[in-house]
């Protein structure tokens, strides 16, 4: 018969070991989810354009990017948010912080050079226009 010693704090390490494996740091990234801040993405088609609606609460204009590189769009930024109550018998202030990343691989049929980016009251709407049917023909080129 095989004997196991009783160890109490086993299922309390193993819990810490998952958590922290489902929190690594991945090395080819600067930007990660360390904190856990993974914004909702809505994303729709129109037609005449896709839309990208992202939902960051709290994250300033500035604090954003929309970046587009090789047909692939890219949304990151940092939220920070400080909440401080001052009452007379307590003082309560909390901090967040994190950095957030999402990444969209585009169609074929978008015009690159119109893409447009608002932010208002939370969300982030970037709008990916169509190309239309005349821009997709193939144009002559006279040789000289």
């Amino acid at each position: 018969m095989l004997l196991t010693k009783f160890d109490p704090m086993r299922d309390f390490r193993n819990l810490e070991e998952r958590m922290m494996n489902s929190l690594k740091v991945s090395s080819d990234s600067d930007v990660t989810n360390v904190t856990g801040f993974t914004p909702a993405v809505n994303t729709r088609e129109g037609e005449y354009a896709y839309h990208v609606e992202v939902d960051i609460p709290g994250v300033k204009k500035e604090d954003l990017n929309v970046d587009l590189k090789d047909d692939v769009l890219t949304i990151w930024g940092e939220r920070k948010t400080k909440s401080e109550i001052k009452e007379k018998d307590y003082y309560k202030q909390e901090c967040s912080y994190g950095k957030f990343q999402r990444s969209f691989t585009l169609p074929d049929n978008v015009d690159v050079e119109n893409i447009e980016a608002n932010s208002q009251d939370g969300v982030l709407e970037v709008v990916i226009p169509k190309l239309t049917k005349e821009d997709k023909e193939t144009k002559k080129i006279e040789v000289k």
